[in-house]
């Protein structure tokens, strides 16, 4: 009797892992989006410092700003991935600590917001937009934050100090970037409903 080899879908275990555990993260999102759609309009205190829900005291031109800095640093996760991929080790590791600069202002912009929100506009988690906006930006701020852990980590390879990559072996860079640009994607449809809509 002859044994086959179970059907591939010609996707690396480790790949298919990342867009596996990528469609959770959507759902998780996807409540979260809907949870802020349905309840951050229904205040039932009524108004809030005499705006409808507290949307009003968003600084849009700042979030603006933070959004284009989330958005370059997907530029520079693929440039590294590029770099590697075409064996440049310099312009691979000048990339990666790029996206490490990049993300990291990107979270001191959100809790430079969040101060600023809290401190000088009373906004707090006591009302229903308060509670919705900053669970589902927190949220995504801590998918950011960790991604800055694993970049932390892929410089360290990256370096020297555990290993390194190759052109031959970029695996764990396919795979960041996978997660880097999924964060910046929900980023970019959080702007829009949060902030624009």
């Amino acid at each position: 009797m002859t044994v086959y080899p179970p059907p591939s879908l010609g996707l690396d275990n480790r790949k298919f892992g990342m867009w596996t555990f990528l469609a959770s993260e959507v759902l998780f999102f996807a409540v979260l989006i809907a949870n802020f759609l349905v309840l951050s309009k229904q205040d039932p205190l009524g108004t809030f410092y005499g705006v409808d829900t507290g949307r009003e005291l968003l600084n849009i031109p700042v979030t603006a700003f933070n959004t284009f800095v989330l958005l370059t640093s997907s530029f520079t996760v693929v440039l590294a991935l590029k770099s590697i991929q075409g064996g440049n080790i310099l312009q691979f590791r000048a990339a990666l600590v790029a996206t490490l600069a990049f993300g990291s202002l990107f979270i001191g912009i959100q809790m430079y917001e969040y101060f600023q929100l809290i401190v000088h506009e009373g906004l707090n988690m006591s009302t229903l937009f308060g509670a919705t906006f900053f669970t589902l930006t927190g949220f995504h701020g801590a998918h950011v934050f960790g991604g800055l852990i694993w970049l932390t980590i892929i410089l360290f390879k990256a370096f020297g100090v555990m290993g390194g990559f190759s052109k031959e072996d970029y695996m764990g860079i396919e795979m960041f970037g996978l997660y880097w640009h999924f964060v910046d994607i929900v980023w970019l449809l959080l702007f829009s409903l949060v902030y624009l809509i």
